[in-house]
Protein backbone atom coordinates (compact mmCIF):
# COMPACT_ATOMS: atom_id res chain seq x y z
CA UNK A 1 0.00 0.00 0.00
CA UNK A 2 3.23 1.98 -0.43
CA UNK A 3 2.08 5.64 -1.85
CA UNK A 4 4.27 8.70 -3.49
CA UNK A 5 3.15 12.41 -3.21
CA UNK A 6 5.92 14.30 -5.17
CA UNK A 7 9.68 12.31 -4.09
CA UNK A 8 8.35 11.45 -0.21
CA UNK A 9 6.87 7.42 0.06
CA UNK A 10 4.05 6.83 2.71
CA UNK A 11 4.54 2.95 3.62
CA UNK A 12 1.00 3.06 3.86
CA UNK A 13 -1.99 5.42 4.10
CA UNK A 14 -2.33 5.79 7.61
CA UNK A 15 -1.50 8.59 9.54
CA UNK A 16 -2.03 10.04 13.09
CA UNK A 17 -3.58 13.67 13.47
CA UNK A 18 -1.93 16.76 14.65
CA UNK A 19 -2.40 17.06 18.35
CA UNK A 20 -3.61 13.55 19.19
CA UNK A 21 -0.20 11.96 19.53
CA UNK A 22 2.24 14.50 20.95
CA UNK A 23 5.33 15.10 19.10
CA UNK A 24 5.62 11.21 17.53
CA UNK A 25 7.87 9.54 19.94
CA UNK A 26 5.90 9.31 23.37
CA UNK A 27 4.74 5.65 22.32
CA UNK A 28 7.44 4.47 20.66
CA UNK A 29 7.74 2.05 23.77
CA UNK A 30 4.02 0.63 24.01
CA UNK A 31 3.25 0.51 19.94
CA UNK A 32 5.06 -0.04 16.56
CA UNK A 33 5.13 3.27 15.60
CA UNK A 34 7.49 2.48 13.05
CA UNK A 35 4.52 0.48 11.00
CA UNK A 36 2.58 3.81 10.58
CA UNK A 37 2.44 5.60 7.41
CA UNK A 38 2.78 8.98 9.32
CA UNK A 39 2.99 10.83 12.00
CA UNK A 40 1.43 14.80 12.05
CA UNK A 41 3.55 15.97 14.75
CA UNK A 42 1.47 18.73 17.86
CA UNK A 43 1.12 22.31 16.13
CA UNK A 44 4.37 24.44 16.27
CA UNK A 45 4.66 28.41 16.55
CA UNK A 46 7.58 29.98 16.27
CA UNK A 47 7.53 31.28 19.90
CA UNK A 48 5.83 28.57 22.64
CA UNK A 49 2.68 28.93 23.52
CA UNK A 50 0.70 28.38 26.99
CA UNK A 51 -2.59 27.04 25.80
CA UNK A 52 -5.86 27.64 26.74
CA UNK A 53 -6.97 27.26 30.83
CA UNK A 54 -8.32 24.03 32.44
CA UNK A 55 -10.69 21.71 31.59
CA UNK A 56 -9.71 21.81 27.75
CA UNK A 57 -11.79 18.52 27.52
CA UNK A 58 -15.21 17.58 27.63
CA UNK A 59 -16.41 14.70 26.57
CA UNK A 60 -20.13 14.54 24.24
CA UNK A 61 -22.07 12.00 22.80
CA UNK A 62 -20.19 10.03 20.11
CA UNK A 63 -17.43 13.43 20.37
CA UNK A 64 -14.84 14.95 22.07
CA UNK A 65 -14.89 18.55 22.77
CA UNK A 66 -11.11 20.22 23.29
CA UNK A 67 -10.17 23.78 23.58
CA UNK A 68 -5.82 23.32 24.32
CA UNK A 69 -5.24 26.29 22.56
CA UNK A 70 -1.83 25.20 20.77
CA UNK A 71 -0.17 24.94 23.77
CA UNK A 72 3.65 23.75 22.14
CA UNK A 73 7.48 24.37 22.88
CA UNK A 74 7.91 26.59 20.08
CA UNK A 75 10.14 26.05 16.74
CA UNK A 76 13.41 26.38 18.88
CA UNK A 77 13.00 23.79 21.25
CA UNK A 78 11.23 21.44 18.70
CA UNK A 79 14.57 22.22 16.13
CA UNK A 80 16.63 21.25 19.30
CA UNK A 81 15.18 18.51 21.57
CA UNK A 82 12.40 16.86 19.89
CA UNK A 83 12.85 16.70 15.79
CA UNK A 84 16.48 14.47 16.24
CA UNK A 85 14.59 12.12 17.95
CA UNK A 86 11.47 11.82 16.11
CA UNK A 87 13.18 11.75 12.89
CA UNK A 88 14.96 8.63 13.77
CA UNK A 89 11.94 6.86 14.77
CA UNK A 90 10.79 5.57 11.19
CA UNK A 91 7.45 6.75 9.64
CA UNK A 92 7.20 9.49 7.49
CA UNK A 93 6.98 12.91 9.76
CA UNK A 94 4.43 15.92 8.80
CA UNK A 95 5.36 18.67 11.00
CA UNK A 96 2.28 20.95 11.79
CA UNK A 97 2.60 24.72 11.77
CA UNK A 98 1.01 27.53 12.71
CA UNK A 99 1.02 31.25 13.38
CA UNK A 100 -0.34 34.73 13.81
CA UNK A 101 0.94 35.97 10.57
CA UNK A 102 1.54 34.71 7.42
CA UNK A 103 5.17 35.54 7.84
CA UNK A 104 5.65 33.50 10.69
CA UNK A 105 4.24 30.45 9.04
CA UNK A 106 7.33 31.30 6.10
CA UNK A 107 9.97 31.50 8.67
CA UNK A 108 8.78 28.50 10.41
CA UNK A 109 8.83 26.61 6.79
CA UNK A 110 12.26 28.06 6.40
CA UNK A 111 13.76 26.88 9.34
CA UNK A 112 11.91 23.47 8.78
CA UNK A 113 13.40 23.16 5.29
CA UNK A 114 17.09 23.93 6.84
CA UNK A 115 16.65 21.12 9.11
CA UNK A 116 15.54 18.24 5.76
CA UNK A 117 12.07 18.01 7.02
CA UNK A 118 10.19 16.73 3.90
CA UNK A 119 6.57 17.15 5.07
CA UNK A 120 4.91 20.21 7.05
CA UNK A 121 0.94 20.40 7.56
CA UNK A 122 -0.33 24.39 7.82
CA UNK A 123 -3.11 24.61 9.96
CA UNK A 124 -5.57 27.35 8.89
CA UNK A 125 -8.17 26.17 11.02
CA UNK A 126 -7.69 25.82 14.58
CA UNK A 127 -11.43 27.43 16.05
CA UNK A 128 -9.47 27.39 19.75
CA UNK A 129 -7.50 29.93 19.58
CA UNK A 130 -8.05 34.07 19.90
CA UNK A 131 -5.30 35.01 16.91
CA UNK A 132 -4.41 33.16 13.91
CA UNK A 133 -6.39 29.53 13.33
CA UNK A 134 -9.80 30.37 11.56
CA UNK A 135 -9.15 33.62 10.24
CA UNK A 136 -6.58 32.33 8.34
CA UNK A 137 -9.00 29.89 6.82
CA UNK A 138 -11.92 32.10 5.90
CA UNK A 139 -10.61 34.17 2.63
CA UNK A 140 -9.50 32.44 -0.80
CA UNK A 141 -7.29 35.17 -1.19
CA UNK A 142 -5.64 35.05 2.30
CA UNK A 143 -5.17 31.09 1.77
CA UNK A 144 -3.74 31.14 -1.63
CA UNK A 145 -1.13 34.20 -0.75
CA UNK A 146 -0.16 31.94 2.48
CA UNK A 147 0.28 28.94 0.74
CA UNK A 148 2.27 30.58 -1.95
CA UNK A 149 4.19 32.43 0.23
CA UNK A 150 4.93 29.15 1.83
CA UNK A 151 5.86 27.26 -1.39
CA UNK A 152 8.20 29.80 -1.97
CA UNK A 153 10.60 28.88 0.86
CA UNK A 154 9.47 25.39 1.08
CA UNK A 155 10.16 22.42 -1.20
CA UNK A 156 8.60 19.50 0.33
CA UNK A 157 5.12 18.23 0.76
CA UNK A 158 2.69 20.79 1.77
CA UNK A 159 -0.36 19.65 3.51
CA UNK A 160 -2.82 22.18 4.17
CA UNK A 161 -5.41 21.73 6.56
CA UNK A 162 -8.36 23.31 6.35
CA UNK A 163 -11.47 24.43 8.62
CA UNK A 164 -15.72 23.74 7.50
CA UNK A 165 -16.25 26.48 10.15
CA UNK A 166 -17.72 29.86 8.99
CA UNK A 167 -16.74 29.04 4.88
CA UNK A 168 -17.14 27.75 1.94
CA UNK A 169 -14.54 24.81 2.21
CA UNK A 170 -15.03 23.67 -1.50
CA UNK A 171 -13.60 27.33 -2.53
CA UNK A 172 -11.14 27.17 0.31
CA UNK A 173 -9.64 23.94 -0.92
CA UNK A 174 -9.13 25.11 -4.36
CA UNK A 175 -7.48 28.55 -3.44
CA UNK A 176 -5.04 26.22 -1.67
CA UNK A 177 -4.27 24.26 -4.65
CA UNK A 178 -3.88 26.94 -6.57
CA UNK A 179 -1.47 28.28 -4.21
CA UNK A 180 0.69 25.26 -4.15
CA UNK A 181 -0.82 22.38 -1.72
CA UNK A 182 -0.14 19.14 -2.32
CA UNK A 183 -2.20 17.69 -0.10
CA UNK A 184 -5.53 18.62 1.46
CA UNK A 185 -6.58 17.72 5.07
CA UNK A 186 -9.98 17.79 5.44
CA UNK A 187 -11.01 18.35 8.46
CA UNK A 188 -10.66 20.10 11.28
CA UNK A 189 -12.50 20.11 14.43
CA UNK A 190 -16.35 21.67 14.05
CA UNK A 191 -17.28 24.16 16.93
CA UNK A 192 -19.49 23.49 19.89
CA UNK A 193 -20.00 23.74 23.34
CA UNK A 194 -21.08 22.12 26.76
CA UNK A 195 -22.99 23.09 29.18
CA UNK A 196 -23.05 21.91 33.18
CA UNK A 197 -26.80 22.10 33.57
CA UNK A 198 -26.94 21.34 37.07
CA UNK A 199 -23.87 23.89 37.75
CA UNK A 200 -25.23 25.91 35.58
CA UNK A 201 -21.86 26.94 33.75
CA UNK A 202 -20.09 25.97 30.80
CA UNK A 203 -17.57 22.93 31.40
CA UNK A 204 -14.88 24.41 29.03
CA UNK A 205 -14.02 28.37 30.34
CA UNK A 206 -13.78 29.25 26.73
CA UNK A 207 -17.34 28.43 26.09
CA UNK A 208 -16.67 27.60 22.22
CA UNK A 209 -14.20 24.36 21.74
CA UNK A 210 -13.52 21.91 18.75
CA UNK A 211 -15.82 18.80 17.98
CA UNK A 212 -14.34 15.87 17.05
CA UNK A 213 -14.85 12.24 17.10
CA UNK A 214 -17.02 9.92 15.03
CA UNK A 215 -20.21 12.61 15.75
CA UNK A 216 -18.69 14.79 12.93
CA UNK A 217 -17.91 11.85 10.87
CA UNK A 218 -20.73 12.56 8.18
CA UNK A 219 -19.71 16.03 7.68
CA UNK A 220 -16.01 15.21 7.15
CA UNK A 221 -17.39 12.47 4.84
CA UNK A 222 -19.30 14.54 2.60
CA UNK A 223 -16.96 17.57 2.65
CA UNK A 224 -14.06 14.88 1.22
CA UNK A 225 -16.36 13.57 -1.49
CA UNK A 226 -17.48 16.96 -2.51
CA UNK A 227 -13.70 19.11 -2.25
CA UNK A 228 -12.64 15.45 -4.44
CA UNK A 229 -14.66 16.39 -6.94
CA UNK A 230 -13.11 19.42 -7.36
CA UNK A 231 -9.10 19.25 -7.08
CA UNK A 232 -7.10 17.75 -8.17
CA UNK A 233 -4.44 17.18 -5.60
CA UNK A 234 -5.07 14.35 -2.97
CA UNK A 235 -6.94 14.55 0.15
CA UNK A 236 -6.16 13.55 3.87
CA UNK A 237 -9.81 12.60 5.41
CA UNK A 238 -9.98 13.04 8.74
CA UNK A 239 -12.92 13.49 11.41
CA UNK A 240 -14.43 10.06 13.33
CA UNK A 241 -11.90 7.58 11.58
CA UNK A 242 -12.75 4.47 14.50
CA UNK A 243 -12.29 1.40 12.99
CA UNK A 244 -11.47 -0.36 9.53
CA UNK A 245 -15.14 0.63 8.40
CA UNK A 246 -14.72 4.10 8.54
CA UNK A 247 -11.41 4.43 7.21
CA UNK A 248 -12.71 2.60 4.12
CA UNK A 249 -15.59 5.11 4.05
CA UNK A 250 -13.11 8.15 3.84
CA UNK A 251 -11.22 6.47 0.62
CA UNK A 252 -14.20 5.53 -1.38
CA UNK A 253 -15.68 9.07 -0.89
CA UNK A 254 -11.87 10.48 -2.10
CA UNK A 255 -9.38 9.94 0.67
CA UNK A 256 -5.68 8.97 -0.14
CA UNK A 257 -4.73 9.00 3.40
CA UNK A 258 -6.43 9.16 5.95
CA UNK A 259 -5.83 10.56 9.98
CA UNK A 260 -6.64 9.13 13.01
CA UNK A 261 -7.09 11.31 15.88
CA UNK A 262 -10.07 10.80 18.91
CA UNK A 263 -9.85 7.31 18.35
CA UNK A 264 -6.29 7.55 19.44
CA UNK A 265 -7.12 8.10 23.04
CA UNK A 266 -9.27 5.79 23.34
CA UNK A 267 -7.14 2.91 21.83
CA UNK A 268 -3.64 3.49 20.40
CA UNK A 269 -3.77 0.09 18.09
CA UNK A 270 -6.68 1.67 16.10
CA UNK A 271 -4.26 2.57 13.21
CA UNK A 272 -2.98 -0.78 13.02
CA UNK A 273 -5.90 -2.70 13.31
CA UNK A 274 -7.28 -0.10 10.08
CA UNK A 275 -3.71 -0.94 8.35
CA UNK A 276 -3.97 -4.57 8.63
CA UNK A 277 -7.95 -4.28 7.74
CA UNK A 278 -7.34 -2.64 4.46
CA UNK A 279 -4.69 -5.25 3.44
CA UNK A 280 -7.44 -7.51 3.86
CA UNK A 281 -10.31 -5.64 2.26
CA UNK A 282 -8.53 -5.28 -0.77
CA UNK A 283 -6.97 -8.98 -0.80
CA UNK A 284 -11.00 -10.01 -0.63
CA UNK A 285 -11.70 -8.01 -3.57
CA UNK A 286 -8.61 -8.26 -5.66
CA UNK A 287 -8.30 -4.78 -5.93
CA UNK A 288 -5.22 -2.43 -5.83
CA UNK A 289 -5.21 0.30 -3.30
CA UNK A 290 -5.48 3.24 -5.70
CA UNK A 291 -8.34 1.58 -7.15
CA UNK A 292 -10.72 2.04 -4.06
CA UNK A 293 -9.61 5.77 -3.59
CA UNK A 294 -12.91 7.61 -4.74
CA UNK A 295 -14.29 4.87 -6.24
CA UNK A 296 -17.70 6.04 -5.38
CA UNK A 297 -17.24 9.42 -6.60
CA UNK A 298 -17.80 10.63 -10.04
CA UNK A 299 -15.27 13.70 -10.93
CA UNK A 300 -17.28 16.45 -12.76
CA UNK A 301 -16.24 17.03 -16.28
Amino acid sequence: MKLKIKDVEFKNPVLTASGTFGYGNELEDIIPVNELGGIVTKGISLKPRMGNPPPRLAETPCGLLNSIGLENIGLEKFVKEKWPEIKKIGPEIVVNIFGEKIEEYVEIAKTLEKEGIRCIELNLSCPNVEKGGLEFGRSERVVRNLVEKVRENFNGVIFVKLSPNFTDIVKISKAAEKGGADVLTLINTIMGMSIDAENMSFKIPRKVAGLSGPAIRPIALYIVYRVYQEVDIPIAGVGGINDIKSALEFHLAGSTLIQIGTALFIDPWIPFKIIKGIEEFLNKKNMEFKSIIGYLNKKRG
